[in-house]
């Protein structure tokens, strides 16, 4: 069952994105249900242990990982929350800092945990098109397909 958070649940969330760290990864336990649900454009997994190893390979991907929360709102039955992730790319790609601006649905249980963790981002625009080698390729596509 989901319900509304309360303002005080949320703004721990958010203040566990906007510090985590490998070390912050292990506090995952207290703010999702056991059998919490997240799916981004690459995953889809049950339970805070994939949920974690989920962020745990976000750190060995990228340098400087870093969630800045842009906004965040409630309603009845869910939160979302705004955010821009800032990273430094490992090599082979180019050492230059890159940002996704994104969003996550959040559903929360009858204790306050996050039941599920659904990310919105585009993954076209936001990422492969500021890629060397297949960035002109997609930004290219993308125009076209526009109207």
């Amino acid at each position: 069952m989901s319900t509304t958070p309360s303002p005080a649940t949320l703004a721990l969330l958010i203040q566990w994105f906007e510090n985590l760290s490998p070390e912050t990864l292990d506090q995952a336990n207290s703010l999702y249900a056991a059998k919490a649900r997240f799916k981004d454009p690459f995953n889809d997994v049950e339970g805070i242990a994939a949920i974690r190893n989920i962020f745990h390979h976000m750190f060995h991907q990228v340098d400087e990982p870093r969630f800045h929360v842009t906004g965040h709102f409630l309603n009845e039955q869910s939160a979302m929350v705004l955010w821009t992730f800032h990273f430094t790319p490992r090599r082979p790609l180019p050492r230059r800092p890159l940002s996704i601006e994104g969003t996550t649905h959040f559903l929360f249980d009858t204790d306050g945990k996050v039941i599920v963790h659904r990310d919105y981002w585009d993954t076209a625009g936001e990422l492969y098109a500021k890629l060397p080698l297949i960035g002109p390729l997609v930004k290219r596509l993308l125009r076209r397909a526009q109207a």
